[in-house]
């Protein structure tokens, strides 16, 4: 008897997305930040050594774990192109005109045998609050500690909506901590908003839909 198909969903553990942030089934929380590179190769052997000892301070001052996720995407160059045919149609300079149709050709004769990849950087903080769950039995009163907040044992919404906030003042201040120690080092830290989430997410998953899109374009 063949096994009923399961959705995606239930192999996800997003419960749902709110301002940002990620709320995973079992409570906790995650913020998602955006990071910039730095070009390492590039630098005197002093800033090498500065921004090493700046990241092993920051990833010394952390009493919380982070997750440091890189995601390579095939590059869309055609917007790049298109600013170009834009500049082309504006060109009064014949000679300019020719070269910039040279070296759009050029791009293209380039980018159809290469896959140019983009690489993204994102750091994941996480937060999960303790919620303390007494309970009565022949041996007396237990106490158990339950990470998360708002399962099925949650009072009311008013309640979960509380415990929401309050988790959510504690993530928000281990992500001011990871931009202030990235920052330190040379990076560029943004947190992502709701619908820039939800398109990593989906980028995540569906890695296939964004070569087609290209290839269709």
């Amino acid at each position: 008897m063949p096994l009923a198909a399961k959705a995606s969903q239930d192999f996800v553990q997003i419960k749902e997305i709110r301002d940002g942030i990620v709320i995973l089934k079992d409570g906790g929380l995650r913020a998602v930040l955006m990071a910039s590179s730095i070009n390492f190769a590039l630098k005197s052997e002093d800033n090498q050594q500065a921004i090493i000892s700046q990241f092993q301070n920051f990833l010394n001052s952390l009493d919380f774990s982070v997750q440091i996720v890189v995601q390579s995407r095939r590059f869309d160059i055609k917007p790049y192109i298109t600013l170009l045919e834009e500049r082309v149609k504006g060109q009064k300079n014949e000679l300019l005109k020719l070269q910039t149709r040279e070296y759009i050709g050029f791009v293209k004769k380039f980018t159809e045998g290469t896959n140019i990849m983009n690489k993204i950087f994102f750091i994941v903080v996480s937060y999960s609050g303790a919620i303390v769950q007494m309970s009565a039995g022949a041996g007396g009163i237990s106490m158990k500690i339950k990470e998360g907040f708002g399962g099925k044992g949650s009072a009311s919404t008013s309640a979960h909506e509380k415990g929401f906030e309050e988790n959510r003042t504690q993530l928000e201040q281990r992500v001011s901590v990871v931009e202030q120690g990235l920052v330190r080092t040379g990076i560029r830290v943004a947190q992502l908003g709701t619908e820039e989430v939800v398109d990593v997410f989906y980028q995540l998953f569906n890695p296939g839909e964004n070569e087609k899109t290209v290839q269709e374009k």
